[in-house]
């Protein structure tokens, strides 16, 4: 059996029936948007990417988001691309979809998010607004109107003030949970992460969150109460093998292959971009999908970060293995 046939046997979440939010806890990787090297879509290969994700044995998966490119794809693409996932979750009760809401305008997010329950997500990401410098009043608006919009639809609220530069306090949003029951999660992308993670579990009603930032962070957010992690899907096996070894307690094992994968994540994280580039290059040398073109603007790989995905490969070959066409 492999790791991550182990991992849907023996780390799964127990669900109680409507209690969806509880699937995001774990592995819940954000889906990344293969294109032709002219730049167009590849929905082909998106639909390959859901069904290598899903056969991981993760009970989540989010998209899009910084790792999809969502800035980069027209309104068209991300309808299609969302049907396509739904097309893979709707129907089943141990998987769930939670699919993002990004739009700035509060009239505009509102109904996207009531779409987007409309078409069968599970659950919201929400992404609250950033663009010119939003007041801390006008973001708790809008994330109010966003969660009265879609309720009782539990929504995932984003923070991620390195990559907006909006921020809200851990007691703002215990606020907002006190009023709409629906706010279910927190995706904490802070750096680090791990003050913020305990200072929402201090709170009344406590909010769990989950990780993002590619597991930089990983042992001190789960030392500090996270529940689950959101990191790309290129090496989702890697990942999941490692919540496997946290959640059966063998704790040494899970820090040393964390400790073999840090070199490449924290590198990569330097850049948003060189993420997002890195890790489309890792999925066509499995096999995944034939181009690793990312949209301008994007990061291009040298010829020594090719080098490092080509050794995270060799490295971790037995936790990686070809993926096919």
């Amino acid at each position: 059996m492999t790791p991550a046939e182990q991992a849907a046997t023996t780390t799964a979440p127990r669900v109680p029936p409507g209690d969806t939010a509880l699937l995001v806890r774990g592995v819940s990787p954000v889906l990344e948007v293969p294109f032709t090297d002219a730049g167009e879509v590849d929905y082909t290969g998106f639909e390959r990417v859901v069904r290598y994700v899903l056969s991981t044995g993760v009970t989540s998966v989010m998209f899009p988001g910084f790792a999809s490119e969502f800035h980069k794809l027209s309104d068209a693409e991300r309808a299609r691309l969302v049907d396509i996932l739904l097309q893979h979750t709707r129907d089943r009760a141990d998987v769930a979809a939670v699919l993002a809401v990004q739009d700035h305008a509060t009239r505009l997010a509102v109904a996207h998010a009531r779409r987007l329950v409309e078409a069968g997500t599970d659950l919201i990401n929400l992404l609250p607004p950033y663009f010119l410098t939003p007041t801390p009043e006008a973001v708790r608006t809008h994330v109010r109107a966003v969660l009265e919009a879609v309720a009782p639809t539990p929504v995932v609220l984003q923070y991620a003030p390195h990559q907006t530069g909006t921020s809200l306090d851990a007691a703002t949003i215990s606020g907002l949970a006190r009023e709409h029951s629906n706010l279910a999660l927190v995706k904490v992308e802070s750096t680090p992460p791990g003050a913020f993670i305990a200072a929402l579990g201090a709170q009344d009603p406590a909010l769990p969150a989950v990780v993002g930032y590619a597991g930089v962070q990983l042992p001190d957010a789960l030392r500090r109460g996270a529940v689950g992690l959101q990191p790309g899907c290129s090496v989702t096996e890697i990942y999941v093998e490692i919540w496997r070894l946290f959640e059966r307690g063998d704790r040494v094992e899970a820090l040393d292959l964390h400790r073999r994968l840090l070199p490449y994540i924290s590198y990569w994280m330097l850049d948003t971009e060189l993420i997002i580039a890195a890790e489309k290059l890792v999925s066509v040398r499995r096999g995944l999908f034939e181009s690793a073109h990312c949209r301008a603007p994007a990061h291009r790989l040298d010829a020594e970060e090719i080098a490092m995905i080509d050794r995270l490969l060799e490295e971790f070959a037995d936790l990686l293995p070809p993926l096919g066409n």
